[in-house]
């Protein structure tokens, strides 16, 4: 079914008001998901509205909390989400952020107890669009397991960065730290179809394709040791510097009721003019050279905002219940 984002904005909103959530909650996590879909990036989208709002109604996320910000140095901003969504607690302390970055040349932003941000891309460009380079960290409920290992110690812990251009993002990149999207593994189980190999291990450690053996198990790392590296080093950043839990103290994501998830998120914002004034030109001698070649391209160069998103009718009938 063909939906304009703007409907699917419109409907993430009373979904999430009729479940609990204030306005101006409900306003910015309902953007989040119109904006994630727009990109086509369906597991970050409206999959997650039901979660959002069974949780608003078991108490598990706050929908009306009002996050405190605060600047404990002059280059760092916190905001204490307070065990409600990630979103409203990003919208509030990005001008602070900003303004502390441009004062500074970088500066940090902390979003603590937080619900799960879902897209971490989705605030990097937010930071991207103020001129300033914005690259972000943060955890999740754990699914990964070491390398050698068989149980699960971090989440999938992905990693954004986009740098601004005259016209929009010059670059973006938004991933998972782990091989690939737990989602994508619930997914290919509901479809009946196998996993590749390189995405799991079931639980006793040994790599599967089957997505019901890798749900009982555990995600891998992409590229092994090098993405197990970066997964700590999210899980640091997003936990450690914020005060927020580790993936291991935290429930799944989509479960009903337990715990808020007060999951953490890490940024860094940075003015590319602080030392000099030839970064744009850094830039594109690479980009250049990568349009040189035939299939090759900077990461986000070249994404598509829709204004319509085809929607799955079964989804899509749940959105339609859930905001009724």
């Amino acid at each position: 079914m063909m939906i304009t984002v703007s409907e699917i904005e419109d409907r993430s909103r009373a979904a999430l008001l009729a479940h609990g959530a204030g306005e101006m909650q409900a306003a910015a996590v309902a953007k989040a998901v119109a904006r994630t879909e727009a990109l086509g990036n369906v597991i970050c989208g409206l999959y997650y509205l039901e979660s959002y709002c069974t949780q608003l109604a078991s108490g598990r996320v706050d929908g009306k909390v009002t996050p405190e910000i605060s600047r404990p140095r002059s280059s760092a901003v916190l905001a204490d989400a307070r065990f409600g969504f990630a979103q409203p607690a990003f919208a509030a302390a990005l001008p602070e952020s900003v303004a502390a970055a441009l004062e500074n040349g970088v500066a940090t932003l902390a979003v603590a107890h937080a619900h799960t941000c879902t897209s971490l891309g989705y605030f990097t460009e937010q930071i991207a669009a103020a001129g300033l380079i914005g690259i972000g960290f943060t955890n999740a409920s754990p699914v990964v397991a070491p390398p050698g290992g068989n149980a699960r110690v971090i989440g999938t812990n992905p990693i954004a960065m986009t740098v601004p251009g005259e016209e929009g993002p010059a670059m973006h990149f938004d991933f998972s730290t782990s091989a690939v999207a737990l989602g994508k593994i619930t997914m290919a189980k509901a479809a009946g179809e196998q996993i590749p190999l390189g995405w799991a291990v079931d639980k006793d450690g040994n790599p599967t394709t089957d997505p019901e053996a890798a749900l009982a198990g555990a995600l891998v790392s992409a590229g092994g040791y090098k993405g197990w590296g970066f997964g700590l080093m999210a899980e640091l950043l997003a936990a450690g510097m914020t005060g927020s839990v580790n993936s291991l103290d935290v429930a799944g994501l989509k479960v009903a009721e337990g715990k808020p998830h007060d999951l953490g998120q890490f940024y860094i914002l940075m003015d590319p003019g602080t030392y000099h004034a030839g970064f744009a030109d850094r830039f594109a001698r690479v980009a250049e050279a990568v349009a040189a070649q035939e299939g090759a391209r900077i990461p986000g160069a070249d994404r598509h905002v829709m204004t319509e998103v085809d929607v799955p009718e079964a989804l899509w009938d749940q959105v339609l219940k859930l905001s009724a």
